[in-house]
């Protein structure tokens, strides 16, 4: 009698890694690939809009619920913007449906990705058959747009925040004049 479990098992083992990533995450030093999404409010949002700025892109799960990710950037984002630092979340969720997570004057914005196009640029997408899922990545870009910093598999959301913001700190004072 042949045994079914073994043989699926073997074969997810073997075919797994194609259906769950997307491609290999953008190093430091690259420059962050660009593109032209929606944001929450119905506007487009082009990352070449963002030159002369520090970027912090965050792509996070849990499609059609607030996460605790944005809950936590929205929470500091008074503290990103003294750092002349922009905030955007990218979701595959259709255009609006985290517009309640945050407030209507918060300058935070969540980022539509449906095609999964830009998710896959940065190595940020998980195909689990047939959802698609962000892996909880950020990526710090600085003025010029390089990738400075990158951190994959965020385990803590709780806490991402406040270490974006230390990475951010020290990355802008390593950088400023006269250091």
């Amino acid at each position: 009698m042949l045994r079914i479990g073994p043989i699926l098992s073997f074969v997810l083992l073997c075919v797994s890694p194609a259906l769950l990533f997307a491609g290999p995450v953008p190093a430091v030093g690259s420059r962050a690939p660009g593109f032209t999404l929606q944001s929450q409010d119905g506007r487009m949002v082009r990352l070449k809009d963002y030159r002369g700025k520090w970027v912090v892109l965050y792509f996070y799960p849990f499609p059609g619920r607030c996460s605790l990710e944005v809950d936590n950037f929205q929470r500091d984002l008074a503290d990103y913007e003294k750092k002349n630092t922009v905030v955007l979340g990218i979701s595959v969720d259709e255009v609006g449906l985290q517009k309640d997570c945050i407030k209507e004057s918060a300058s935070l914005k969540l980022l539509a990705d449906t095609s999964g196009e830009v998710s896959r640029k940065y190595g940020s997408l998980t195909n689990l058959l047939l959802v698609k899922l962000e892996s909880r990545n950020t990526f710090v870009i600085d003025p010029q747009g390089k990738i400075v910093k990158v951190f994959t598999g965020v385990i803590s959301p709780a806490q991402h925040s406040q270490q974006v913001l230390a990475a951010l700190t020290a990355l802008q004072q390593a950088s400023s004049p006269g250091r």
